[in-house]
């Protein structure tokens, strides 16, 4: 049985819009248009009947309305093909892209040429294509360097590295403390207190590259949790830190990380999955755990809640004012699950109760703009763009589609999209389009980038 629950308008975001120029989704994707959306009253969120928001396939121009005043002019320019596929790719392949920028102000995008799975963490194997003209064109260009990651007060560019895991025959495991299944593989998981664990297992690794330097280098960091547990799977400990990185007021860096298994006072892990925060004072040599945002499904929402792994994926932006907000995955082998967004005031130190925000999505990403405009995007089913103007990430537009899509069920991207911001109203943002129509009409995987502006009014 399907189960409606209405939650307050600020925290939710509708699924449907109103258009004056078009009502069908499929039918607004017309070149060059100029649109008036104005946006419906917040519904209640059913993860089981999913709606398409504002179809804005090619190029237009959108006057978004709220209560009958001019909210966003949206420019969404024409989608760039940066590569497509050869040949029928499978799932892992083809997809997963990332964006950013290189030292020499030339824009990269990266794709995965992997499998899916833990046995190919660290194989590193991505296409690759660069820009020297903002995004407006692409050039294969294989750059074998880590992605940018983040930019240091001193000139240093840090980013997250994944190593191979170990495998678990070559360590000295302590006690297990517990476990669990993975959703996807039906796998079982055992946890261990990551202190009791040996020392190549404790830790995370980072690639650095220094300020004028041309030679990434990769290096351990110290990662110091009491409470925090790493777990096996299949005869392997993979050593897995993925998330967000921003820089506070105070030049320290605050990392909002998964996976997040936690250590209660029984000494157990609990098994779900928990979204850790940690803070590094010294550049990323030493972390400590700095907050926590622990998973607490809506079961009137989400009525398997229980059954999910938890909270995983997660994208953090810090605001105007110093707040953060955070946006967090829970679909999983069970199914379509919902967003949540949590907050803090303290610099990650404390979170608020995750609450539900979107019916669906994976890997949320944010971007705050200087304009004051944030940018989320998120995808599956299909991919979509909202945008925030009130500096608190509060109330937000309906959903822009950029890619057609019927149900869940209907497999037309990965999901998985990366921002760029590229001046002060406009931004870049990347994903795969599964169903592209190459030069002799075969469908095949395609990488697209797309150049959005948007103006708050």
């Amino acid at each position: 049985m399907r189960r409606l629950v209405a939650i307050p308008a600020l925290l939710m975001i509708a699924t449907g819009a109103m258009f004056t120029a078009c009502r069908s989704p499929q039918k607004a994707g017309g070149s060059n248009r100029a649109l008036q959306v104005d946006e419906t009253p917040a519904v209640a969120i059913n993860i089981d009947s999913l709606t398409p928001g504002f179809a804005v396939y090619n190029a237009a121009t959108v006057h978004y309305g709220r209560a009958g005043k001019q909210t966003y002019t949206i420019q969404f320019k024409t989608p760039v093909v940066v590569d497509v596929a050869t040949k029928p790719e499978k799932w892992g392949y083809f997809q997963f892209p990332t964006i950013d920028r290189l030292p020499n102000d030339a824009i990269r995008v990266r794709w995965n040429l992997n499998d899916d799975a833990m046995e190919a963490y660290g194989n590193h194997k991505f296409g690759e294509a660069v820009s020297t003209n903002k995004g407006a064109s692409f050039q294969l260009a294989p750059q074998h360097t880590p992605l940018t990651g983040l930019v240091l007060p001193n000139g240093e560019r840090l980013t997250i590295h994944t190593p191979k895991p170990i495998p678990a025959a070559e360590l000295q495991l302590p006690e297990a403390i517990g476990g669990s299944m993975d959703t996807y593989t039906k796998s079982t998981t055992n946890y261990y207190r990551m202190q009791d664990l040996p020392a190549k297992a404790q830790g995370i690794y980072f690639d650095r590259l220094a300020a004028g330097e041309t030679n990434w280098k990769t290096v351990p960091a110290t990662l110091t949790d009491p409470q925090a547990a790493r777990y096996t799977l299949r005869g392997n400990l993979p050593i897995i830190w993925w998330g967000d990185m921003h820089l506070a007021a105070d030049k320290s860096i605050v990392a909002g990380v998964y996976p997040g298994f936690y250590v209660g006072t029984n000494g157990k892990a609990d098994p779900f999955h928990h979204i850790f925060f940690y803070r590094s004072a010294d550049n990323g040599n030493n972390w400590n755990i700095q907050g926590r945002i622990f998973y607490k499904p809506n079961l009137k929402i989400d009525t398997k809640g229980e059954k999910r792994m938890g909270f995983t994926e997660p994208g953090y932006e810090v605001l105007p004012d110093g707040s953060m907000i955070c946006v967090v995955r829970t679909t999983d082998g069970i199914g379509n699950g919902p967003m949540y967004v949590s907050r803090s005031t303290d610099k990650g130190a404390t979170w608020s109760q995750a609450e539900v925000m979107t019916p669906s999505g994976v890997l949320p990403r944010l971007l705050q703009l200087e304009n004051g405009v944030l940018v989320m995007s998120s995808g599956r089913p299909g991919v979509q763009l909202r945008f925030s103007k009130d500096g608190k990430g509060q109330a937000w537009s309906n959903a822009f589609e950029m890619l057609p899509w019927i149900d869940y069920k209907d497999q037309v991207s990965c999901g998985y999209t990366g921002l760029l911001a590229t001046g002060p109203d406009r931004f870049l943002l990347v994903y795969s389009d599964f169903r592209y129509l190459n030069e002799t009409g075969q469908v095949r995987k395609a990488i697209k980038v797309r150049e959005v502006i948007v103006t708050p009014e």
